[in-house]
């Protein structure tokens, strides 16, 4: 059997001057989709990101917070590594730039530029963007940074400068030879045009600064900070060995537009210097806007991914980003237009589909997957009519788009047949048709059609929605993981007939727009603006309350009319969702069906509860509280539950008897 194929891509190596926000986070999501599905065509796949930790901005923020700079960088690592974890985006390789093996990378690439006669000793003085971590070309004292607006300051020092402007013609040739190396089409224009316009000397060590990799036997010069976290790409993939691992060169940096000179001509530069193989593509998108202004912690104006994902799900933001806006261009991010789209799209679209499908399957067909018997007969297909190879045309030209990276183009095309089967449903009615003995095989052609695209939407959707493409795939009784399908194998008729349906779920319960807006203000505040814990709660706050009386009443306390407890509105419940809440160990979130709509419930059962064993249950819960922030999630009713034993553990209300859902409680 061959090796597999292999594909290695980046993220930038983000500078540790605060956490990611939703600008890091659009580029990690990115890689991550292209990871995924390069993986379902068969490729290994290696992805790394990391961190870059030293330069002068590092040296004055450790200072500042008055710790060693080698542990303000690690707090901040294993704080970007946590988040990517927790978002779903954990790369293959983590890079920081004090890993030893990085160290050792970068002092080797110094050395082949000193033999290979491309380095010299020299004095530099500048204005330089501390900010920015480089030189301002053409600045004056007093000058700000054009990048960011912020003042530069001016450095005079010894340093060794790489012979950069040996490179103009060789770069250009190159970019010649390969006319997708710089992408998009923009890019690589400006790119060229600057190349053009002639090429200076690099300064790629400082002395006036400490923190910094040491260039060996001559300090104390340190690198370049963005010498040294170019490098990083190699040296996660295996540094002076890269040859054994076999990953190098890169096919795809993924970078924001703003660092694109570094990655498009230094870094080749670099790698011609030491005679090194050159990345096979950079890829510069643009950056999202707030209020049409690029995001930054100074101007106050930052979107936090945490609080999206704990509201709406990661999946949700994935499915903004990469829908939203054309990749390579910027887009303006809307709280108001991220609602709509999660309500629109994913609740009403993609969710309701699959809701409407297993639900016809569990009635009408005891929730076993039916045999296609009269697939000509359909209302909108002819006997000259190929279903499959009508399919193989819609996955090539889907595959097309994901291989050129026109993500907002792949989402149109799937969700295009998301709305030709909702219509297809609501054309062919399965439940009248349920109803009549000589339409069986009929209503068993619609319901296999529907499901089928399901399973085929499933698959093409994962590498953008990875959660809630497995939720479908379980839900349609699928066995393994639908990450383990291989999109160029997919085709039409492969769903197994008799296969038995999962356990019916929502995959995108819709959310009131105003009430998730406020909630995810109001998180972000909370991360941004951190403060003392809160004192514990009582028991009623946590979304449960136990026994006849609410926890809050003291005891002894005078008895109340039937007309006040009449105010009390509790209704029985069923459990639809239900996920812990990152930071709270006693917290579950729940969505909760109580007949009129579906609520989010904050409980305090986690403890005693795991959450898939309540998806299904039917519970009491107090429906005319008043709305509560818990944790920054919104609690909008109570979980009825006693409490037992000397720990109070709180046992969840029962009915012996099935009862409707929504049928109120006297």
């Amino acid at each position: 059997m061959s090796a597999k194929p292999k594909f290695y891509l980046t993220t930038p190596i983000y500078y540790t001057n605060g956490l990611p926000h939703i600008g890091h986070t659009y580029t990690t999501v990115v890689a991550d989709v292209i990871r995924r599905y390069q993986r379902m065509r068969g490729f290994e796949v290696v992805m790394t990101t990391g961190t870059d930790e030293h330069g002068v901005n590092v040296e004055r923020a450790a200072k500042k917070a008055g710790v060693p700079e080698s542990e303000f960088v690690a707090r901040m690592a294993d704080a970007w590594r946590a988040l990517w974890d927790e978002l779903g985006l954990s790369a293959d390789e983590f890079v920081r730039t004090t890993d030893l093996r990085h160290v050792r990378t970068v002092q080797w690439l110094f050395k082949l530029f000193r033999e290979n006669g491309y380095v010299y000793k020299g004095h530099y003085t500048g204005q330089y963007c501390i900010y920015d971590n480089a030189f301002v070309n053409d600045a004056k004292p007093g000058d700000n940074c054009p990048d960011c607006g912020r003042p530069t300051e001016t450095l005079t020092e010894e340093n060794y400068f790489f012979k950069l402007s040996a490179f103009q013609k060789p770069l250009l040739d190159f970019y010649k030879k390969n006319p997708d190396f710089i992408q998009p089409e923009s890019r690589k224009n400006e790119i060229v045009t600057f190349v053009e316009g002639g090429l200076k000397d690099l300064s790629i060590t400082r002395t006036t600064l400490r923190w910094g990799i040491p260039v060996p036997g001559e300090e104390p010069h340190v690198f370049y900070v963005w010498f040294d976290a170019l490098t990083a790409y190699l040296s996660a993939v295996g540094g002076p060995d890269y040859e054994k691992r076999g990953m190098w060169p890169a096919d795809l940096h993924l970078v924001g537009k703003d660092i694109i000179r570094f990655h498009t001509v230094y870094w080749p530069a670099f790698l011609m210097a030491a005679m090194l193989p050159v990345p096979k593509q950079v890829w510069a998108h643009g950056w999202f806007l707030m209020d049409e202004t690029k995001m930054s912690k100074s101007k106050g104006n930052v979107v936090l991914p945490r609080p999206i994902a704990n509201m709406l799900g990661m999946d949700a933001l994935r499915y903004y980003m990469l829908r939203e806006t054309v990749f390579g261009q910027d887009g303006n991010f809307s709280y108001d237009a991220l609602v709509t789209r999660y309500n629109g799209d994913l609740a009403n679209g993609l969710g309701n589909l699959t809701s409407r499908v297993l639900t016809m399957i569990a009635n009408y067909c005891n929730g076993i997957i039916p045999s296609p018997h009269e697939q000509n007969k359909l209302p909108e297909r002819t006997h000259s009519q190929n279903i499959g190879t009508i399919w193989r045309g819609t996955i090539t030209d889907i595959n097309l788009l994901y291989t050129t990276y026109k993500f907002s183009n792949v989402l149109e095309r799937i969700w295009e047949l998301v709305a030709e089967r909702d219509r297809f449903i609501s054309l062919t009615k399965p439940w009248t048709l349920a109803n009549d003995a000589t339409k069986r095989e009929y209503l068993e052609t619609i319901l296999y059609d529907v499901a089928e695209y399901t399973r085929l939407i499933a698959v093409l959707a994962h590498p953008v929605l990875p959660t809630a493409t497995e939720k479908i795939w379980k839900q349609l009784g699928q066995p393994g993981s639908v990450a383990d399908q291989r999109i160029e194998e997919l085709g039409w008729g492969q769903l197994k007939v008799g296969t038995r349906i999962g356990k019916i779920e929502a995959i995108f319960p819709r959310v009131e727009k105003s009430e998730a807006i406020e909630r995810i203000e109001s998180m972000a505040k909370e991360e941004l603006n951190p403060t003392a814990p809160p004192a514990p709660a009582p028991a009623a706050a946590s979304g449960t309350t136990t026994g006849a009386a609410a926890a809050t009443a003291p005891a002894g306390s005078e008895k109340i009319g039937i007309e006040d407890f009449a105010k009390v509105e509790m209704r029985v419940g069923q459990i639809k969702t239900a996920e812990r809440i990152v930071g709270a160990d006693k917290l579950l979130k729940l969505t909760v069906d109580i007949g009129t709509e579906i609520r989010q419930i904050c409980a305090g059962i986690a403890q005693y509860y795991e959450p898939d064993s309540l998806i299904g249950r039917k519970v009491a819960v107090v429906t005319n509280l008043a709305p509560r922030k818990l944790r920054g999630v919104e609690s909008n009713g109570m979980i009825i539950a006693a409490s037992v034993g000397p720990e109070g553990r709180p046992v969840l209300a029962a009915f012996p008897e099935d009862v409707e859902v929504g049928a109120r409680l006297k």
